[in-house]
């Protein structure tokens, strides 16, 4: 029940985020030229590398530990104050020389502005942690949209008034300003001077192992497009990452909605490995239910999704989504695994499946690239399965669970996913036969497919549907 209330809260923060955003992308670009957002693009490829080692995994390690305690609170905030001032303070005084490499000089004061994000941010990293430690998604979720409508306000009225870049700084300044403030009065916590060294080293542990798998899933997620810029050239690079945020994009979010909730939850259940089991499967047969239907459908209608969605000049895409599709299903629940290792505190077994799993993607994306961007997403997609099974042997082996229970969760919706596109598929091709129109099959066949697999769904799993129902209402 928690953890279901715990992603309302945080689909509706997601939501709001996506609004909002797209709403600051309508209007700010109107007010600004493309140099501007092509100087601040350069800025977040180096924020977000820096964003990395913000709080090295310690804000999750406060959320984990079954027992806190003030030496604990107080010695990660001391430590995020402290590594928040060396990243500001390292990007102020290689400012100059980030601009020097990218041939733009008035990137510099640009980043000196953006810099201050970091000490300010990592002052109110244990406050939101204890916030989601205690469940408390809806303030969270408050905070979160609140401190994004103050950054869109500042940018608009700096935009208005000729500031150029500045207005795109001063929002992600701003935002981070806002929402620093509102944590500090919603947690009642505050830091005393204390710095326990013995907490430190426990927190290594666990935050050491934590930042290295985040540097190998950085770098694991942005190897394809190197290997295939470098030996496919930009316009196969093109294809590949148009495909690659098709099938993405929904599932980022999914994902980061499940891990952020399921993560308080099943820590405070560590101890017991039955609910955290029965937990965990539950919110796998929902992120399947959600996944398997939307990754089928994908895979069926992408000719005429890319064709409505993209335009005429993108019709390889559908070529390459016809391997992604099925990845991205097999992600949606393999991305879940960390969430598991995190809640038991054993983030080292977590780091050594993340380097067995970027070599094997790394392995897939060099072999592929001999043959084609198709290719490369065919080996994608080999490897994901590969690394599927002792992945999640291994996860469910620190519940007590097997490879049988999982299939148990996830059979159903894949079954009725699989009726759903055996249901589609010769309607579809009667439909091709018609020569209707792409847009046209999409509005047609879309829906139909949501009435065949939800009804599929009711005969044989009716307690999924429930969970859903109460997903929507007041848990």
């Amino acid at each position: 029940m928690s953890a279901l209330s715990n992603a309302r809260w945080i689909l509706l923060s997601q939501a709001a985020r996506t609004v909002i955003q797209l709403s600051s992308l309508v209007v700010l670009s109107r007010l600004l030229n493309p140099t501007e957002y092509g100087l601040m693009a350069m800025v977040t490829v180096v924020t977000n590398f820096v964003y990395l080692l913000r709080d090295m995994g310690t804000a999750a390690a406060v959320v984990q530990k079954e027992e806190l305690n003030e030496d604990t609170t107080s010695t990660v905030f001391w430590l995020n104050v402290g590594t928040g001032v060396v990243l500001g303070v390292l990007l102020i005084v290689l400012a100059q020389f980030i601009a020097g490499a990218y041939r733009t000089p008035r990137l510099a004061p640009v980043l000196w502005v953006v810099a201050l994000v970091f000490p300010l941010s990592s002052t109110s990293a244990v406050h939101q942690a204890l916030l989601e430690r205690a469940n408390r998604f809806r303030t969270v979720a408050r905070i979160e949209v609140v401190a994004l409508l103050v950054g869109l306000v500042v940018a608009l009225l700096l935009a208005w008034q000729g500031a150029g870049v500045y207005s795109l700084a001063f929002q992600t300044l701003c935002t981070i300003a806002a929402a620093t403030l509102q944590l500090w009065l919603a947690s009642k916590w505050r830091p005393t001077m204390r710095w326990s060294q013995s907490e430190f080293r426990a927190l290594w542990g666990f935050s050491g192992n934590f930042t290295g798998f985040t540097f190998i899933n950085y770098f694991a997620r942005n190897a394809d497009a190197m290997v295939i810029g470098r030996v496919l050239g930009s316009v196969q690079l093109g294809i590949y990452a148009q495909a690659y945020r098709v099938m993405m994009f929904p599932l980022q979010s999914m994902t980061f909605v499940a891990n952020r909730a399921l993560f308080p939850v099943m820590s405070r259940q560590q101890s017991d490995t039955q609910r955290m089991a029965q937990l965990y499967l539950r919110a796998l047969g929902l992120i399947a239910t959600v996944t398997a239907p939307m990754m089928a459908g994908l895979w069926l209608l992408r000719e005429p999704f890319v064709l409505v969605a993209l335009g005429h000049q993108w019709t390889e895409v559908a070529s390459v989504l016809a391997w992604l599709a099925p990845v991205g299903f097999v992600q949606s629940l393999t991305s879940t695994i960390g969430t598991v290792f995190m809640s038991k505190g054993r983030t080292d077994i977590m780091l050594r499946l993340g380097l067995f799993s970027t070599a094997l993607q790394l392995s897939a994306f060099f072999i592929g690239a001999r043959w084609g961007i198709v290719s490369v997403a065919m080996c994608y997609l080999v490897a994901n399965v590969i690394n599927f099974f002792p992945a999640f042997h291994v996860t469910l082996r620190q519940m007590n669970a097997s490879l049988g229970d999982l299939l148990d969760a996830i059979g159903k919706p894949v079954a009725a996913a699989v009726v759903m596109v055996a249901a589609l598929w010769p309607l579809l091709d009667l439909l091709k036969s018609q020569q209707v129109a792409a847009w046209t099959l999409l509005l047609i066949l879309a829906p139909v497919g949501a009435l065949v697999f939800i009804g599929f769904m009711l005969l044989i799993s009716p307690g999924t549907v429930r969970d859903f129902r109460r997903f929507a209402g007041n848990v």
